[in-house]
């Protein structure tokens, strides 16, 4: 049984058509079904790091969503201003110039890290400045990513209520769906 390719039927046909032509010269013809589109697709991937091993496990997740969909992946990280209470004394006022400094290097840092990656062709970078959740959920909305792929260090009782949850709060105000990756959990990406 031979088949020919979709080009060989008539102009005039709207839909692909397969052509089955038997030993004894028969043909036949019949519509192939319509391709099935996947429902997930996530075309933008915003992965937030801190460079430590718990959100290198959130990047591999993301590199292989990338991977799959063909999706653009944009690594985000926020440098938190430090504020000191008034009791540790003075200290010189942090310049433009000092943030801007670090800023760039963590830049850098995130372009490594992006060319590690196997999506590394379609990958951004992106460094604000900042409270950590609130500067993700902004570059979430302001980026049009649909999916935000983040790690949680796992902190509980006390530690949690001391620290608050970055996590937590991204979860809670993100405006795409979220994928929260723990550091000790059985994975599927491999």
């Amino acid at each position: 049984m031979k088949t020919q390719s979709p080009q060989a039927c008539p102009p005039d046909t709207a839909t692909t058509r397969l052509v089955v032509t038997t030993p004894t010269g028969h043909h036949g013809v019949s519509p192939l079904p319509p391709e099935r589109t996947s429902r997930l697709h996530p075309r933008h991937i915003l992965v937030p790091t801190d460079f430590s091993s718990a959100s290198s496990k959130a990047l591999e997740y993301a590199d292989a969503f990338a991977q799959t969909f063909q999706s653009r992946v944009t690594l985000v990280h926020v440098i938190e201003p430090m504020v000191l209470p008034p009791e540790y004394g003075y200290l010189p006022p942090y310049s433009p110039a000092d943030e801007a400094l670090q800023v760039e290097v963590v830049r850098k840092q995130l372009l490594e890290k992006a060319a590690s990656l196997e999506s590394a062709r379609q990958t951004e970078v992106l460094v604000r400045v900042g409270r950590p959740w609130h500067e993700v959920v902004d570059a979430v909305s302001e980026s049009g990513a649909d999916l935000l792929v983040l790690t949680t260090h796992g902190r509980t009782g006390l530690r949690h209520m001391l620290m608050g949850s970055v996590a937590e709060k991204i979860v809670r105000h993100a405006t795409c769906p979220v994928l929260v990756v723990r550091p000790e959990e059985r994975d599927f990406v491999g």
